[in-house]
């Protein structure tokens, strides 16, 4: 074990505790945002986490006195309300009001970091020293895996404490993979329907070439009667082919653009206009579409003249 300290809110996953504040030298402006996030911590925290201490210092064994009144800021705290000032030594207070007490002092500043995960970024927070009371989370930082210290850190409880529960041990990458469940699922639904979609597009595209062709079965035999080349014969097919593709292009590019802001507020991590997936998205469908209107081109291009005459 490297490190450990505890927490009494969780990480990443999804919970929350916050307060408005009040902040020596700031005067709100009407409407303003004074909210903060909290949580309380215990000496060790951020070395395990590895967070950086950016100014100022951690919270240390004589902090965890009932009359200590101490936090610790993370740096959007920091350069929202001291805009390029130190905020160490600064008060805050919790509440809004000319009756709130300013009897807090900051005494470091960390760098950022989530709080509830990904989705909602990074968040103004305070810190305050974790005086044991209530349920925790705790955070242990280990050179051997997982799993191995999983037994470990039950027998040390246990040795500390045997009443005391310890449970959903679990690394932050699956509480992250829990947190983002959601998301992947929605995301993997979205990828299905669209792969489906795909599909049936083609199949119409087929559908519709094959139509085109059987309708214009009798020209295209008297032209290859008369010495059109088989290539000629498939050009004029997929030259429909790229004008449906185009049509569908024009309406389904403007349209995706204005449905990805949707979907990037819905979904982490997706951005609105990617231009790499944008580009690759174009190839595929038109690749996609080629290949569906190939099969009716060379098709044609394979006519009997005298059967084609005959048949009609």
């Amino acid at each position: 074990m490297k490190s450990a300290g505890q927490a009494a809110v969780s990480i990443l996953s999804g919970d929350e505790w916050d307060s408005s504040m009040s902040v020596e030298g700031h005067k709100p402006a009407d409407g303003e945002d004074m909210q903060a996030f909290m949580n309380a911590l215990s000496p060790g925290y951020f070395k395990t986490m590895k967070i950086p201490i950016l100014e100022g210092r951690d919270f240390q064994r004589s902090d965890f006195k009932e009359n200590s009144r101490v936090a610790i800021v993370n740096r959007k705290f920091a350069e929202h309300f001291f805009k390029g000032g130190s905020a160490v030594g600064k008060r805050i207070g919790n509440g809004v009001g000319p009756k709130t007490k300013l009897n807090t002092e900051i005494i470091g500043v960390v760098a950022d970091s989530l709080y509830e995960g990904p989705r909602e970024g990074v968040r103004r927070q305070v810190f305050i020293p974790h005086f044991g009371s209530g349920s925790a989370a705790l955070y242990v930082r280990t050179t051997i895996p997982s799993s191995a210290a999983y037994g470990l850190i039950r027998n040390e409880v246990k040795q500390q404490d045997a009443a005391m529960p310890v449970y959903e041990l679990k690394t932050l990458e699956k509480q992250l993979d829990e947190t983002l469940l959601t998301d992947r699922l929605i995301a993997l639904l979205s990828a299905g329907f669209g792969f489906l979609a795909t599909v049936l597009a083609s199949v119409g595209l087929y559908g519709v070439m094959a139509f085109v062709v059987a309708r214009r079965r009798k020209e295209l035999g008297i032209r290859l009667a008369l010495g059109a080349q088989p290539g000629i014969v498939i050009w004029m097919v997929m030259r429909e082919v790229l004008l449906l593709l185009s049509i569908g292009l024009a309406v389904g590019i403007p349209a995706a653009l204005l449905l990805g802001r949707y979907v990037s507020s819905q979904l982490y991590g997706i951005d609105a206009s990617d231009p790499l997936i944008a580009v690759s998205t174009t190839l595929l469908l038109a690749l996609v579409s080629a290949a569906a209107g190939l099969i009716p081109a060379h098709r044609a291009s394979r006519i009997d003249p005298i059967l084609a005459l005959r048949t009609e």
